[in-house]
């Protein structure tokens, strides 16, 4: 679990402030000219802010010492800037409240180490909440195949006449089935299952496809008798009254919980200079010569019977 959207402004703020060739690798992992990043980053949040359901927040702290140059500091959001005390602890502690207050409590604490030698800390938030219009019902279910096969799970069931919630697209790794759970805040979380040969990564990179219309989908009403699609059935049967077509679900109720060290991928994220702590990096920022010494997301994420709730 990754949220880019989380990533992407604090990228863009350190673009904006960067020279040389950090600012060159950073510009080229926001993929925006570096003198544009911080405008965009901006409207990014604004647009955040504007979605229901959601929240983002960014964090500055600095020590005292260190002095800002004022315009990249004032192309930041009102209210960001925040002091280091220089004590570790105490410092911890408040970038670990402040994380834990921007995403609910979703996740624990800042994700990063703050010691002695920490000059300035740049962090977003972001945090993402729903609920259903259709609420699943809870029992137990025991997956008969697949890497959860013979676990006791809390699993969520629910019927409904909607049958374009379900769908089964070909992508170019294996089909790949689709079931929409819609949310009171306009927010549709998508449900994958792909063929058991496929990775995590190909199903997820076709769910993404499916959104971006790049394949072949054939919706609920369309499917065929059988078995169409991964964990799909479609079959007749027998009332003893006339009853429309209807959608069973039933789905797993999960956690998910990562950290990402995004350093051990310092390429992707345009990082890879301005990890030299020999020389400062970051000249529109401050005088002071600044380096990355540590960059990091913890993501959280939770699908319950009555809704769904993700921070990062």
């Amino acid at each position: 679990m990754f949220s880019a959207t989380g990533v992407w402004p604090l990228l863009a703020f350190l673009a904006d402030g960067a020279g040389g060739a950090a600012r060159r690798e950073l510009a080229d992992a926001v993929d925006l000219p570096a003198d544009q990043a911080a405008d965009r980053a901006r409207e990014l949040f604004g647009a955040l802010d504007g979605l229901r359901g959601a929240e983002s927040a960014l964090g500055l702290w600095t020590k005292r010492t260190l002095e800002l140059r004022e315009r990249w500091a004032a192309g930041l959001p009102a209210g960001t800037h925040g002091v280091l005390t220089g004590d570790p602890t105490a410092d911890q502690e408040a970038l670990d409240t402040w994380a834990r207050k921007r995403t609910g409590g979703l996740v624990d604490g800042m994700p990063i180490p703050v010691t002695e030698h920490t000059e300035l800390v740049l962090a977003g938030a972001l945090t993402l909440r729903t609920e259903w219009w259709s609420r699943f019902r809870e029992g137990q279910m025991e997956p008969e195949d697949g890497p959860w096969r013979g676990r006791s799970l809390r699993g969520l069931f629910r019927s409904s006449t909607l049958l374009d919630r379900v769908a089964v697209a070909d992508t170019p790794d294996g089909q790949v089935t689709e079931v929409k759970v819609l949310g009171n805040t306009a927010v549709d979380v998508h449900l994958l299952l792909g063929e058991e040969h496929m990775t995590p990564g190909q199903v997820l990179r076709a769910g993404i496809g499916v959104l971006e219309r790049r394949h072949p989908v054939v919706p609920g009403p369309r499917l065929p008798f059988g078995d169409p699609g991964p964990g799909l059935r479609v079959r007749r049967v027998r009332h003893t009254w006339p009853a429309p077509p209807t959608l069973h679900v039933r789905t797993a109720a999960y956690d998910l919980a990562a950290h990402h060290d995004l350093l051990a991928l310092h390429r992707l994220f345009g990082l890879t200079t301005a990890r030299d702590t020999s020389m400062g990096h970051f000249p529109g920022i401050s005088d002071f010569p600044l380096a990355i010494g540590s960059a990091a997301q913890a993501a959280v994420a939770r699908f319950g019977p009555l809704g769904f709730r993700a921070g990062a």
